[in-house]
């Protein structure tokens, strides 16, 4: 037994030399509290928040307030002193719309005004319409049949299946302790399908049928479609019914009213009531440029070896159109423009370059950052490496609302586990501490992950994140800016770290 306890002692010392010393990462606690100190005393969260919401206002995808936002953060770029700011193409994204004005309220059987806005890229009105308001029953194609030749000039509602609930569960809620230990487990095997065929099914037959009505308004010629929308108390998550292609296909004219709205005029409709309603939209439809781009600025690496290699962090800097994009994403662009202010102010001398990256056309499908890997770090249909895969350590993203820092997500790379821990140790007691290696989906990182390269999005408290984004209310009264200056000075302390270390971060085993 003596024998036996000596070589399985021999074999733990050779593992832990031969190991990668992961857990030796240093860490500059010296540089973690310059920069824990520019983010709280000299914070500038409260006047980049302002620019971009009530300056900027909504920037929707290709629209004159999103060029603008472009420009105000290449030009703070440039005020702050960094390098190589440009606002740069990555490729056709298509037409940008405005609106120019947007009116609705019912006449009879009383007057009320309508909490409502038009779906993005519709067609306007072509002035004021006052019309009897019509609730089609369209069950089927064979339905078409009793309203047509009835409906030019008018205006139509279908019946919704949304409703309100009571708002049982608090508006607003942080990760408990117990919700960020379930973060970090990770399901083996699935649950099943999501949808059985037959529901698959009827979802088909249903986006078909839904497709078919919108054309037969469309021949109709009716002045404008009502919907409902999902929301309590007023509230609009707003959608789109044009589209941005260049084709310049003609749309119905089309808003969103809050659904309390609608549940009243169908209802009054359904009781056999007459109403009407007065409604006008005007739109501007931008031909001039249907390019998409992003904003990037650097501050360069001065490492002789390691200054061609690049951290990234970015956001995206599109939003929808009805509220100013407060919480998506204004807050993440804050976040990673103050995160980067903190380490130009701090005069940091990285190892390798830091590059701020806001994208574009986020909201349509990851348009911009999609675009900056087809045109820089790898093609993603063939998966060919170009000029940056092999430069890039990481790429670190903020797009989950303005709520606190909890953790981060590792994309499944085991790897990393040792190393994030060491980095988030100087932030337990600002509650950032979990590591999970689970995925999480649906913004720019995916972009990066989909083609080898290490790219992560943050845990973060919800706050009331999910009932707000994408709506009118989404506004500078909904960020948490305190949330934001620790998440500021969170990515900023990785950011530098990522770009000190001697080696780059560790990848997944990569199989294009």
């Amino acid at each position: 037994m003596k024998y036996k306890y000596q070589f399985s002692l021999i074999l733990f010392v050779a593992f832990l030399f031969s190991a990668p010393a992961y857990s030796q990462e240093n860490t500059d606690l010296e540089m973690i509290y310059k920069i824990k100190t520019e983010g709280i005393r000299n914070s500038q969260i409260q006047d980049l928040a302002y620019n971009l919401t009530d300056l900027m206002g909504p920037r929707l995808s290709g629209s004159t307030n999103l060029r603008r936002a472009r420009q105000w953060t290449a030009d703070k770029f440039t005020e702050w002193g960094l390098s190589n700011v440009k606002i740069d193409t990555y490729g056709e994204f298509g037409r940008g719309w405005d609106v120019k004005k947007s009116y609705i309220a019912m006449k009879d059987p009383y007057y009320a005004p309508l909490i409502g806005y038009p779906k993005a890229w519709t067609d306007g009105t072509g002035g004021l319409i006052n019309s009897e308001v019509i609730l089609l029953d369209i069950q089927s194609e064979a339905d078409f049949e009793k309203y047509k030749g009835t409906l030019n000039g008018k205006v139509i509602m279908l019946p919704t299946t949304l409703s309100t609930s009571p708002a049982f569960e608090p508006e607003a809620r942080r990760l408990t302790e117990e919700d960020l230990s379930n973060r970090k487990e990770v399901s083996i095997g699935g649950g099943g399908a999501r949808y059985s065929p037959a529901q698959l099914q009827q979802m088909r037959d249903q986006r078909a049928l839904d497709q078919k009505v919108n054309d037969f308004l469309l021949e109709e010629g009716i002045a404008l479609r009502i919907s409902g929308t999902r929301g309590n108390f007023g509230t609009v998550f707003h959608t789109r019914a044009g589209s941005y292609s260049t084709a310049k296909n003609k749309t119905i004219p089309e808003m969103e009213i809050a659904l309390e709205h609608f549940g009243r005029i169908e209802r009054l409709l359904k009781n056999g009531q007459t109403v009407t309603v007065d409604a006008e939209i005007e739109v501007e439809w931008l031909d001039d440029d249907y390019k998409g781009y992003n904003v990037l600025a650097e501050i360069p690496g001065t490492d002789k070896t390691l200054k061609p290699e690049l951290v990234l962090l970015g956001a995206h800097l599109d939003s929808w159109h009805a509220g100013t994009g407060a919480n998506d994403n204004a807050a993440g662009v804050v976040v990673m423009m103050e995160a980067i202010r903190i380490l130009k102010t701090l005069g940091v001398q990285p190892k390798r370059t830091i590059r701020i990256a806001l994208w574009g056309e986020e909201e349509q499908g990851l348009y911009g950052s999609r675009g900056y890997v087809q045109k820089y770090v790898a093609d993603r249909q063939t998966f060919d490496k170009k000029g940056e895969w092999d430069k890039i350590s990481a790429y670190y993203n903020v797009d989950n609302g303005s709520g606190k820092i909890r953790g981060i997500y590792l994309e499944g790379n085991d790897q990393l586990v040792p190393i994030f821990e060491k980095w988030f140790e100087p932030f337990h007691e600002m509650g950032a501490k979990t590591i999970t290696r689970r995925n999480t989906g649906s913004t720019d990182h995916v972009a990066f992950d989909a083609v080898g390269v290490p790219g992560f999005q943050f845990i973060q408290d919800p706050i009331d994140y999910g009932r707000g984004y994408h709506t009118n209310m989404d506004l500078y009264e909904r960020m948490q800016q305190g949330d934001m200056t620790q998440a500021a000075i969170i990515v900023a302390a990785m950011v530098y770290n990522t770009a000190q270390r001697d080696q780059k971060l560790p990848r997944k085993p990569w199989d294009k």
